[in-house]
């Protein structure tokens, strides 16, 4: 059972299909690396056959996989079992991702059989009005962006990071809140984090820059430092 619990500030990275095999276990390393140096947790949201392996050489980092299904152990060919995402190791589970939808009743199901099995869930809105409506299943985290800016390198202002954090917030102050979508380094990230996000993430800002070890660093350093100032200043 998953008893690691995410602490703020923290950052998701995704690298989605952008890469695979070795390229997924090196930027994990990265990852695990700058968790470590900068005190900051890290979700890494790695493919569902790379579970294992990231889990068995980083000791930092959250493993999540990007997606399972609401079955239970018995039939089910090709669906994502729960228990066989605990088994590999993970910690979390992301689910209804823009590019990989759920219906609200499936979501539903889903974030109970991932209570069930002790994973951790970050759930994805494409709209306040969405992330609003998800805040009712009480999932841990809702990553809050608008779907129209994710991979563009266009991010989020601070209007809607007020917005997005309000609108989950007011329905459970208890769900963290990151928002994201189109960051692509660390002035973003920092930006975003001073704005008042609890948290925010990259996926193709990390996975297509030229040294990715660089850009996972100055990302992370980036919340490091925004956070500090946010509580420097309260």
């Amino acid at each position: 059972m998953n008893e690691k619990k995410i602490k703020l500030p923290f950052f998701e990275i995704g690298p989605k299909s952008y890469l695979y095999g070795d390229d997924i276990l090196d930027l994990a390393k990265a990852a695990d690396a700058a968790s470590e140096k900068y005190g900051v947790d890290i979700i890494f949201t790695t493919p569902i056959v790379d579970i294992r392996r990231v889990r068995e050489a980083t000791k930092n980092i959250h493993v999540f996989a990007p997606h399972m299904d609401p079955i239970v152990p018995g039939r089910g060919l090709a669906d994502v079992l729960p228990e066989s995402l605990v088994a590999a190791g993970a910690d979390g589970v992301m689910l209804n991702h823009v590019e990989k939808p759920i219906s609200f009743e499936t979501l539903d199901k889903t974030i109970q059989r991932a209570n069930e099995v002790g994973l951790t869930t970050i759930v994805c809105a494409d709209s306040l009005a969405e992330a609003s409506k998800i805040a009712t299943l009480a999932p841990d985290i809702i990553v809050a962006e608008p779907s129209e800016l994710i991979g563009t390198g266009v991010s989020v202002g601070k209007e809607y990071v007020e917005a997005a954090t309000k609108s989950v917030k007011d329905v459970n102050p208890e769900i963290l809140v990151l928002t994201a979508a189109g960051i692509a380094n660390g002035e973003d990230v920092y930006n975003t984090i001073i704005a008042g996000a609890d948290a925010t993430g990259s996926s193709s800002g990390v996975a297509k820059a030229q040294d990715r070890a660089a850009m996972v660093d100055e990302m992370i350093g980036a919340v490091r430092r925004a956070w500090d100032e946010r509580q420097a200043n309260k």
